[in-house]
């Protein structure tokens, strides 16, 4: 196997640990009936968050070095395309993901009782909006990896 097989192999499967359990993330919080479940549901939603960011880092770095390897891909519209939309959906985090979870954590850390409230459900609909843009993005990057079309 040489270096870069190797870098294909991590690829891929950094694609698989890293981007599975962010396209299941939204589903696991919202099946919670109840605030103890939806806790406990955000409590595995950002393990598995610590999965995506390893797997998502190293798609970045294990794309880059085979382009520097394979300079010709920098020339292919499917892996800069690839590459330009990784970025962007690198940016949702801080940018748009990250001020739409920290309302939702500080409304569970001081919700009581058992009942979910109901500014929860605006809350989780426009963070699941941009969750839902993302996961787009991601389909669309696995689809040009896949098909290299242009």
């Amino acid at each position: 196997m040489s270096f870069y097989d190797v870098l294909v192999f991590v690829h891929i499967f950094s694609a698989i640990l890293g981007m599975g359990p962010g396209f299941m993330m939204m589903m696991i919080v919202s099946k919670a009936t109840n605030l103890t479940e939806l806790r406990h549901a955000y409590v595995i939603r950002n393990r598995m968050h610590r999965y995506t960011m390893v797997g998502g880092t190293l798609l970045l770095i294990t794309g880059i070095l085979m382009g520097t390897i394979n300079t010709y891909l920098f020339q292919q519209g499917w892996y800069i395309t690839s590459l330009v939309l990784f970025l962007i959906a690198l940016a949702f985090g801080p940018l748009l993901l990250s001020p739409r979870s920290k309302p939702i954590k500080e409304l569970l850390k001081h919700a009581e009782g058992e009942k979910i409230p109901a500014e929860y459900d605006v809350m989780a609909k426009k963070l699941f909006f941009v969750e839902r843009i993302e996961n787009v993005i991601f389909l669309v990057i696995i689809a040009l990896m896949i098909i290299k079309p242009f």
